[in-house]
């Protein structure tokens, strides 16, 4: 069994260096701090940008099986402009090196309610087989592919980001089986992507 303490602090750390290796001064929080795991500061440039960052390892041999548990705290509504969340995609052969995807944290909430909401009110699922609820959302590496390296997003606010989810998603988020969570700041005007 995989420990996750450990798959916690490759994760941090792995960020942590990616994040320093960009010009950003990263400081990692104490356990404890919600929402934010890493706080960093852009050190180039006259901008003195502020970023706070939830990140999410996940290991697996098999790069397209690994999924992350997006649980209800996760999907909460933004607190502000700058919060985004790394997911760490942690291979157990370790000829190969951990991948990221930098993801607003807007766009993280809206893939775990779409993804666990076309699951679970799937038709063609037998009945009450699925009744799992949202807070055991889970999200495939495959609906993040597109947030891999992407970490010039840190430096726009997320309201901003360009929406790298799947194309499908955009339109289960306006499909009355699937929609937005409550509270989902894209309820209001849904971006389009």
């Amino acid at each position: 069994m995989v420990d996750t303490k450990q798959t916690k602090t490759i994760g941090e750390h792995h960020v942590a260096a990616e994040l320093a290796r960009r010009g950003w001064a990263p400081a990692m929080t104490r356990d404890g701090l919600e929402r934010t795991d890493i706080l960093a500061v852009m050190t180039e440039g006259s901008d003195r940008r502020l970023v706070e960052i939830q990140v999410k390892g996940a290991r697996g041999a098999k790069m397209d099986s690994i999924s992350w548990p997006i649980g209800p705290k996760s999907q909460a509504p933004s607190l502000h402009g700058r919060e985004y969340f790394v997911l760490v995609a942690i291979p157990t052969d370790l000829s190969q090196h951990p991948r990221c995807f930098v993801v607003p944290r807007i766009h993280v909430a809206a893939a775990a309610w779409i993804s666990h909401m076309d699951w679970l009110t799937d038709p063609l699922a037998p009945a009450g087989k699925r009744n799992a609820s949202v807070e055991r959302a889970r999200v495939l590496l495959g609906v993040f592919a597109s947030y891999e390296d992407r970490w010039d997003l840190l430096e726009i606010d997320q309201s901003y980001a360009p929406v790298l989810l799947p194309p499908a998603y955009r339109n289960l988020a306006l499909d009355e089986r699937v929609g937005l969570p409550t509270g989902h700041e894209w309820r209001r005007v849904i971006p389009t992507w």
